[in-house]
């Protein structure tokens, strides 16, 4: 396999190519083109041309016709082009064959998307999961990098026979290195879930910042807990999931979680890859769904982390929509057009802060439509059980009388059998 990571500084002229299929409009094709390129001055490669190709019939070679093939291949050494990338998953046998026509490195969207996840993952777990989908994906195209070595070996019978015998080597040790990462990664998810065990127990409802890549989850993170999470405006800048507190008004709390950004065409092995990470998502309270409303493509981003969260199984919870970034929306008509399809969807900017006091409020009143308003009188040497109660958050008022500690407030189901016995009443709430 080409090895993008070690051999960046080699690659630094790019011919990206993009496939336009009937089922897709030219704009379409365009604009997956443009996030190719963002993704491609991730990792600092420059572009030095862009191609949309349409394609009425896929061909198992080349994915292209011969023709279109020579023609790109010519284009590409006219502009001295080191790396042809293209925008659709290549399968290894064409990877093989464009290299072998085109005497340059040829790679796809998925191998962008691996590199740079390899260099955004900080936490053990993540560069795990990173390390083990860029070895699925390695592993069916070694005889690609022996092709590689063939070349700068000069070939010849005796370089081919052992590059063969190598290659069965090298296969037995990725299939091993796959193995010893899949150990290695289950035993820190399985940490991972002792940890949220105990998180559970204390109990305090969860909530989980999802969207499309760059939308702004982690700013508004910072803006709704005052942290500083790293944000920044490029492509998969949060991998590791972080949490943080958030204090609602009525003396509630919760966790936030910001989790990885979605993309469209992302590989399926890194949703694979990913899962153990999106689980927050799953076992979240409540999503909140960050949508960048200046983005032309919102309504496909929207699409797309819709697919992603149902792959995972994560789309049945309860859910928020979050239009971000209205402070910079310059046509007040596309707010409209939103408001009209996304009738329950909220309007703010992580940025200025606006609307986020409304978002708040609205996460305030889920969280109460899920749990059961209760009034408690707790005798005072039971300060185990108000202690218990303080840690979930929940205490909406507390007062002292004679006969013990008056409370009221919203708590997890995890304490019904902590607080059934001191019980006074139960306001009217429906459970969702």
């Amino acid at each position: 396999m080409f090895d993008l990571e070690e051999n960046r500084k080699k690659v630094q002229r790019a011919l990206l190519v993009g496939i336009q299929d009937p089922r897709m409009s030219s704009d379409d094709a365009e604009r997956l083109l443009d996030e190719l390129q963002e993704l491609t001055a991730n990792l600092d490669i420059p572009t030095v041309d862009r191609v949309v190709v349409k394609l009425r019939k896929a061909h198992p070679a080349f994915l292209l016709g011969t023709g279109k093939v020579q023609e790109l291949i010519a284009h590409a050494k006219e502009l001295e082009a080191d790396v042809i990338i293209f925008d659709d998953e290549l399968t290894p046998a064409q990877q093989r064959n464009w290299e072998a026509e085109a005497k340059i490195a040829v790679i796809d969207r998925q191998e962008i998307i691996i590199d740079i996840f390899s260099e955004r993952a900080h936490t053990k777990e993540a560069a795990l999961q990173v390390a083990l989908a860029r070895m699925e994906y390695s592993l069916p195209r070694l005889r690609r990098a022996w092709t590689h070595l063939s070349r700068q070996r000069g070939g010849g019978t005796g370089a081919r026979g052992q590059g063969e015998t190598q290659l069965e080597a090298d296969s037995r040790m990725i299939r091993d290195r796959i193995a010893i990462t899949k150990k290695e990664l289950k035993e820190v998810i399985q940490h991972r879930h002792v940890q949220r065990a105990k998180r559970l127990r204390k109990p305090v409802p969860t909530v989980a910042i999802v969207g499309y890549t760059n939308a702004g989850k982690s700013s508004l993170l910072n803006t709704m807990t005052d942290s500083d999470v790293l944000a920044e405006d490029k492509l998969f800048a949060t991998l590791d999931p972080t949490t943080r507190r958030l204090e609602l008004d009525n003396s509630q709390h919760v966790l936030v979680t910001d989790t990885v950004g979605f993309v469209r065409r992302l590989p399926h092995r890194l949703v694979e890859a990913f899962k153990a990470t999106l689980e927050e998502a799953v076992v979240a309270d409540l999503l909140i769904h960050v949508i960048d409303v200046t983005n032309p493509d919102a309504e496909k981003h929207y699409e797309t982390t819709m697919q992603v969260l149902k792959e995972i199984e994560a789309d049945k919870n309860p859910m928020l929509v979050v239009f971000n970034k209205i402070d910079a929306l310059e046509d007040q008509s596309d707010r409209e057009r939103f408001m009209f399809t996304h009738k329950d969807a909220l309007y703010l900017s992580a940025n200025t802060g606006e609307g986020v006091s409304e978002l708040k409020e609205t996460i305030a009143h889920h969280l109460n439509a899920k749990y059961k308003s209760t009034e408690l009188l707790i005798p005072h040497e039971r300060y185990d059980v108000i202690s218990k109660l303080h840690q979930s958050g929940g205490i909406r008022e507390q007062e002292t009388r004679d006969e013990g500690v008056y409370i009221e407030g919203i708590f997890p189901p995890a304490l019904a059998g902590v607080i059934k016995p001191f019980a006074v009443t139960s306001k009217s709430s429906s459970e969702t």
